[in-house]
């Protein structure tokens, strides 16, 4: 049973969708304590990374992703719940989950970035891969189109945490794979048959 959690920060609709149209089991609660028999955790988010933050620790979730990712729970963060699974975001100046070292930059923050493109980086890119073997990505041809909306860019301690790239002026993680722990800069829910693949492959993971 996947659980989706609810932290009044999370494009929670557009997930519940995508799940029921693929037939996949799951709850979607906003208590942790609803969620402690799932043996798969998707982390949505939209908004900014402060409210976002503050609204895990009022309900306790920020505790209890900790608790999960380090119990080897498979946990799918998109779009914002991808970012603030690291240790700080500069959106707001907040310090964030930590369950893996790197900070969240503005674009214009990285020094080669393009400032003729418009931000947010909004809209459908393809997606390179630097790591092929990544299980979110079973059956997905590489430059693949996904759909991303965003304007702070992931900038992991550990470059190797990255499985997929796109291009927008710079290479901007698009995927970050790091053992028990996936996330989707992009929105896998609102990707077509594509980004429905990789909602399937995170479900269909061997635990």
């Amino acid at each position: 049973m996947i659980g989706v959690i609810d932290y009044k920060a999370g494009n929670i609709q557009s997930v519940k969708h995508a799940l029921d149209f693929l037939h996949i089991d799951y709850i979607i609660a906003d208590k942790p304590q609803d969620l402690a028999h799932a043996d798969r955790i998707i982390f949505p988010g939209v908004g900014n990374a402060a409210y976002a933050m503050k609204q895990l620790k009022k309900t306790g979730f920020d505790s209890f992703l900790k608790d999960k990712t380090a119990e080897g729970i498979p946990l799918l963060g998109i779009c914002l719940g991808s970012q603030i699974i690291f240790e700080y975001s500069q959106e707001d100046d907040v310090f964030c989950l930590a369950l893996l070292k790197g900070t969240i930059k503005h674009f214009t923050n990285i020094a080669a970035f393009n400032t003729d493109l418009k931000i947010p980086h909004m809209g459908w890119n393809d997606i390179r891969y630097a790591d092929k073997e990544c299980r979110l990505f079973k059956n997905i041809p590489e430059y693949s189109d996904m759909y991303f909306v965003h304007s702070y860019v992931i900038q992991p301690a550990d470059d190797t945490v990255v499985c997929a790239y796109t291009d927008y002026g710079i290479k901007v993680p698009a995927a970050i794979h790091a053992q028990n722990i996936y996330a989707c800069q992009f929105h896998p829910e609102k990707s077509g048959k594509i980004g429905l693949t990789v909602l399937r492959n995170f479900a269909e993971l061997t635990l």
